[in-house]
């Protein structure tokens, strides 16, 4: 029975969309048609209102189309359904106006027959933010002329359209238009909110289960969900919806003509008890799999070992190799200090590194909560913020050259050093490593930072602190075993030397950076980072050079180098990100030929039943690079993909790319590297999910999961 109700809908659909298509066709006859009917004009009445009697400079101005349907006749939202066409508005602005796309109330759901549908009627408000310049002459009149086009249907569907203006005065201050601003209120009372909930949604087989943690949701009524996509959901299919203490449970069947995509868009329409009134929320969420995964019913003990485990592996990766010298200097600095001097500096470095995992953990929640889509790392995706980077490591590899010093002379190094507390510089190491460590992802913390991103704010927040004191453990153990300070040389007139050489892991580590910055801010911003990197050479040398000469000189001087170090700050705020698309270059030669990711791309390649390897990488993910160079261009790899015919994507996320990290997240991970390998049509016994392969990858383990099917 089913089957044969699929086959009845699917023959509709199929002659609504032949009939469609002949009314687009002859839409002059059907508009001519429908102005002769006999009830007098088309079955919708048009007109373009504003909110407001007239118009202010660099205001916006909020127009709305208005439509006034006939009964028993529909128009239809911005997802028709099974059949329809949305609304659309041309218009025809004035110079430096600009219009933005339509607010779209929350819809209705219409059935003809087997066919289901979405929109509006008696009557809607379909708003329209314009966006107003600058410089308008008060008491001029502004004319806004636009076309408006839309599909009204009953037991037939009739295109209408109509040119319709509106003229509005510029004026000082907004006055609203008492005829419409009550209609306006109430449209934007009908239009769905931003998303406050934890929402997932999973799939397993035909079914897509949506899961909202909205509390109490006994009081809620009316429950339905409007897919914003088509082809996504069966729209005339039943929706089930479990309401209990915690939240809401709908289960969607899954439109099976077409590929589930990565995320789920729509709108979430109930009616609260409580508040007497109808209620939507926008719902935008990444697709999961419902079958067992790595990091599902991971719970906050293993979360927590598996963070501190990871933090104490992250003093050993690429990034934070470069810190590890300045570590080294201050152990030996202070190897031979008092017990309790020693201890209070590595609790000092600890709180270093604490402090900032707090910070950057505070921030990733903050954000994620307003709704941007931002991982681990996020940071590094700003250029102002790379290049600030570049600017403090460039500085520390000054001091450590010998350009300036801060405080005492480096004479008597053996004495001076080793009996000043110096706390807030341990402080300061410990701020260093945990920055220049965020790029990197140690073996054990993905799983960690992807559980802690899910979770409240207080989880979060100990998950990262677990990374932090991992990453602090092995200062700590030094600081508190004497048998472990008994191993560290004893400090002397060598350390100059010694403090010098260290310095040039620092300005590698600046050079790397610079390098990320190339890929963001491309030559412009790099030739600001560089005029701003001799600002701050300058400063140095300047303050060194008067520090011992005469007072007025020297007052002169530090002014003269705190001028130059504005100045070099200013400049970062010229640099901008250009913005180039996520299309990574094909690798040329006898490597492996990549191609840019993206889920159109991916889904077709999987509807081929092609095997698929992705490269989820960042330009400042040394992890990521280290990755590349050592194991995805050996040779025997390159081969590897060569004769299985593996098509190559790679995914850079060194820029904010929401669709690529909603992808992470859907695979429990909250940053880069991230590998996913799909088998064929006909490896792992037709398995549809894809393989995850570890973070560092060697040339033994991309085979063994490519060969194992």
């Amino acid at each position: 029975m089913g089957k044969s109700r699929r086959a009845v809908r699917s023959l509709c659909r199929s002659v609504m969309g032949i009939a469609l298509t002949s009314a687009s066709m002859f839409a002059g006859i059907a508009t001519a048609a429908a102005q002769a009917d006999p009830n007098g004009g088309p079955h919708v009445t048009t007109s373009l209102v504003g909110e407001t009697r007239n118009i202010v400079s660099g205001r916006p101005l909020h127009l709305a189309l208005r439509q006034q349907i006939q009964p028993g006749w529909h128009t239809y939202w911005s997802n028709p359904g099974e059949s329809g066409l949305p609304t659309t508005i041309d218009w025809s602005l004035p110079r430096d106006f600009e219009a933005g796309p339509i607010i779209w109330p929350t819809p209705e759901r219409f059935v003809v027959g087997p066919v289901v549908g979405y929109g509006y009627k008696e009557e809607v408000f379909l708003p329209v933010t314009i966006k107003v310049p600058a410089g308008l002459q008060p008491g001029s009149e502004i004319t806004i002329p636009v076309r408006a086009s839309w599909l009204v249907c009953s037991d037939i569907c009739i295109p209408e359209d109509a040119a319709l203006s509106i003229s509005i005065v510029v004026g000082t201050v907004l006055e609203p238009d008492p005829q419409w601003a009550g209609a306006f209120a109430a449209t934007r009372a009908q239009t769905p909110v931003a998303n406050p909930f934890s929402t997932t949604v999973t799939r397993s087989g035909d079914e897509l289960t949506l899961r909202i943690t909205t509390g109490d949701a006994t009081r809620l009524q009316d429950i339905k969900f409007f897919s914003a996509d088509a082809n996504v959901i069966e729209d005339a299919a039943a929706q089930s919806v479990a309401a209990n203490s915690e939240g809401l449970v709908l289960t969607l069947r899954r439109e099976k003509s077409q590929a589930p995509p990565a995320v789920l868009n729509g709108v979430l329409a109930f009616h609260d008890q409580a508040g007497g009134v109808p209620g939507a929320i926008l719902i935008s969420a990444p697709i999961g799999s419902a079958e067992p995964s790595p990091y599902s019913g991971l719970g906050l003990i293993t979360a927590l070992l598996l963070a501190f485990a990871g933090g104490i592996i992250l003093n050993l990766m690429p990034c934070v190799l470069p810190v590890l010298s300045i570590k080294v200097f201050a152990l030996v600095q202070h190897s031979q200090s008092t017990p309790r001097h020693t201890r209070f500096q590595g609790i000092s470095y600890a709180a270093g590194v604490l402090s900032s995992f707090a910070i950057i953990g505070g921030s990733l929640t903050a954000l994620r909560a307003v709704g941007a889509e931002i991982g681990w790392g996020f940071q590094l995706q700003s250029p102002i913020f790379v290049t600030l980077m570049i600017y403090l490591l460039f500085a520390v590899g000054l001091n450590l050259s010998g350009v300036f010093s801060v405080g005492g002379r480096m004479a008597g190094v053996g004495n001076t050093l080793a009996q000043r507390d110096g706390y807030g510089g341990s402080f300061f190491t410990g701020v260093l490593a945990t920055l220049v460590a965020t790029p990197c992802t140690a073996p054990f913390m993905a799983a960690a930072v992807g559980y802690a991103i899910t979770q409240p704010w207080y989880v979060s927040l100990a998950v990262l602190e677990a990374i932090g004191l991992g990453l602090a453990l092995p200062y700590l153990v030094i600081a508190f075993s004497p048998g472990a300070r008994s191993l560290l040389p004893k400090p002397g007139i060598w350390m100059l030397q010694l403090k010098e050489l260290l310095a040039f892991p620092v300005y590698g580590t600046a050079v790397w950076l610079a390098y990320v910055l190339s890929q963001q801010a491309g030559g412009s911003g790099i030739a600001t980072a560089l005029a701003g990197l001799v600002l701050i050479a300058f400063a140095a040398w300047l303050y060194e050079a008067i520090c011992l000469g005469d007072i007025r000189w020297r007052n002169f001087g530090v002014g003269l180098s705190a001028l130059a170090v504005v100045g070099a700050l200013s400049l970062v705020f010229l640099i901008r990100d250009e913005g180039s698309p996520n299309d990574p270059s094909v690798t040329a030669g006898e490597g492996i030929k990549w191609q840019p990711f993206s889920q159109a791309r991916l889904d077709a390649l999987r509807a081929e039943g092609k095997p698929v390897f992705i490269d989820f990488t960042a330009a400042w993910c040394i992890t990521c690079k280290v990755n590349e160079r050592i194991a995805l261009a050996n040779p025997v790899v390159v081969k590897a993909f060569a004769d299985m015919e593996v098509v190559a994507l790679k995914a850079d996320w060194t820029r904010q790319y929401a669709s690529i990290t909603r992808i992470l997240e859907a695979n429990g991970r909250a940053g880069v590297p991230l590998y996913l390998f799909y088998a064929g049509a006909s490896g792992r016994g037709g398995r549809k999910q894809p393989i995850i392969l570890p973070q560092v990858l060697t040339a033994a383990s991309i085979l063994q999961e490519m060969r194992e099917d």
